[in-house]
């Protein structure tokens, strides 16, 4: 099994990063199975506006169409990172990881459950999540035949109990989708995903965003794929591009 990262450096507009994400998908290794994670914020990383015109409800609309074909035509499971999704009777949405199939059939989601509410000392200064997303209620691990995949986005990764659950319910293979800043991704991105390696003896995924973004918005890069003991095992600082390695059932 090929386990692949996506890093990309998205903007507000969904078309841009289309075209980023086709032309990343078609440098993927030639090896089937495969499994193809993107980061969060895959299609837009932008403002609270930008974030409410290209939400989608969950299993239907033209990015998810798209996710699908995608899926479809590289023959691959596809893991979207994060998009915006609408929660009925609110008007701030989901931030949500979808699962497609190789037959481009979704088959499951996870919407966040830790949102990132946190001054940092960057040129944007000030997150709040909350402020256009809802969180979620409930952890999720999707049932594949190479395994349990334990869903979770960027935020989520400094909390272990999580990863705990996860695991307990079958996770071989932790998936890490971020826009990870890049002060607290130089101070902490690395040593957490290695520690949820080691401490929950699974595969770990991490595909984040890069480079500079609108209103002063800068991400550490640094995809990333993590052995069970905590190796890495292939790493892109920066720059888009795709980090491979193998999933091996014997390390787990």
């Amino acid at each position: 099994m090929n386990l692949v990262a996506i890093q990309l450096n998205s903007g507000a507009h969904w078309e841009h990063n289309r075209q980023q994400i086709a032309q990343q998908l078609a440098a993927l290794p030639q090896g089937r199975p495969c499994l193809v994670l993107l980061p969060e914020n895959f299609a837009c990383l932008g403002t609270t506006a930008d974030y409410q015109a290209v939400a989608e409800p969950l299993g239907d609309g033209p990015i998810q169409h798209q996710l699908a074909a995608w899926a479809r035509q590289w023959d691959i499971w596809l893991v979207a990172g994060s998009l915006p999704t609408r929660v009925a009777g609110e008007s701030r949405l989901h931030t949500s990881s979808l699962v497609y199939a190789p037959d481009g059939r979704q088959q499951g989601h996870y919407h966040k459950l830790h949102l990132f509410d946190v001054d940092v000392a960057d040129g944007h200064g000030h997150y709040r999540e909350s402020a256009s997303f809802v969180p979620g209620e409930q952890w999720c691990v999707i049932d594949t035949p190479f395994g349990g995949l334990g869903l979770s986005i960027c935020y989520d990764v400094r909390f272990p109990e999580l990863y705990r659950q996860l695991r307990a319910a079958g996770a071989s293979v932790l998936l890490v989708p971020a826009a990870f800043t890049h002060v607290t991704g130089e101070a902490h991105w690395l040593p957490l995903l290695r520690a949820r390696a080691i401490e929950n003896q699974c595969y770990v995924v991490a595909a984040n965003q890069c480079g500079q973004h609108g209103a002063g918005r800068r991400t550490w890069g640094h995809s990333v794929i993590i052995d069970p003991w905590g190796q890495i095992l292939d790493c892109l600082p920066q720059g888009e591009g795709v980090v491979v390695a193998e999933l091996k059932a014997s390390q787990l």
